[in-house]
């Protein structure tokens, strides 16, 4: 069984995503922000892959993606800095159990080369990849079978638009979870809770075979707990990453931040 699988098996309500992008603030700061993260409550980590164009981003994420790449993130940089993801503390590595999936974009994938991205992926233990410019007839074609070759779950993006008869065939279609967009727009712009609350009520009445993880906008305990009455748990990352961009410890803001949204 998949990690994914059983965080959801084992924890139905309340699961907390959270975003953070890789190589920031500062080129080796991954590992111990993933250490901080499963330590004080996050139940899965959303790894980004930082990209010169990342579409459905807004201006926090973007600029953590820049001060990345100029960092020296690169993918080869990251899966040997992931080597020791799923080794124990006592053996030199991060210790890290909860489920870890990869975000990014198709143009980096490809030039690293899909497979060879895939099956790394896979060799330092991610979970699943979200790739929002990966198109549907694509995946079932040609990227899907080699995805599911390397046992990867493949989370898609929904949004308030999408329809009914779409957001069925998506669900057939990916693994792990939904990730409900809670509108159309980029990371962490402001959100009418109301509306969202709405779509979500909707999105949650069809017959679907993945849970639902709510995103962009969640930002803090009252936004968590909102959008945790109607799906299974949500998506934190802008929020997060403006923390650590004025952060002096990274596993001491970690902390006192996963509190506030916590508790």
């Amino acid at each position: 069984m998949s990690r994914i699988k059983s965080l959801f098996e084992r924890k139905s309500h309340r699961i907390l995503n959270v975003y953070c992008t890789a190589g920031y603030p500062t080129l080796n700061s991954t590992p111990d922000v993933m250490k901080a993260l499963q330590t004080y409550g996050a139940d899965l980590i959303e790894l980004g892959m930082p990209y010169s164009d990342p579409l459905a981003d807004g201006p926090v994420i973007q600029q953590s993606s820049s001060v990345a790449i100029a960092n020296g993130m690169t993918l080869q940089f990251l899966f040997e800095q992931l080597k020791p993801l799923r080794k124990e503390v006592s053996d030199g590595g991060y210790g890290i159990q909860v489920p870890v999936v990869l975000m990014g974009y198709m143009n980096p994938v490809l030039q690293y080369g899909f497979e060879r991205f895939c099956r790394d992926a896979a060799a330092v233990g991610i979970d699943g990849l979200i790739l929002p410019d990966l198109p549907e007839f694509e995946f079932e074609q040609e990227y899907g079978p080699l995805i599911q070759k390397y046992g990867l779950d493949f989370i898609v993006l929904v949004t308030p638009e999408t329809a009914p008869e779409r957001v069925l065939q998506l669900d057939r279609l990916c693994s792990g979870f939904l990730y409900a967009v809670s509108s159309s727009s980029t990371t962490g712009s402001e959100k009418n809770m109301t509306d969202v609350g709405a779509y979500l009520r909707r999105l949650k009445s069809y017959p679907l075979k993945n849970p639902i993880l709510a995103g962009f906008g969640i930002k803090d305990h009252a936004s968590f707990e909102s959008v945790c009455t109607y799906v299974n748990g949500a998506i934190i990352g802008s929020a997060y990453i403006q923390e650590l961009a004025t952060a002096k410890d990274v596993t001491s803001q970690t902390r006192s931040f996963l509190e506030r949204i916590l508790n």
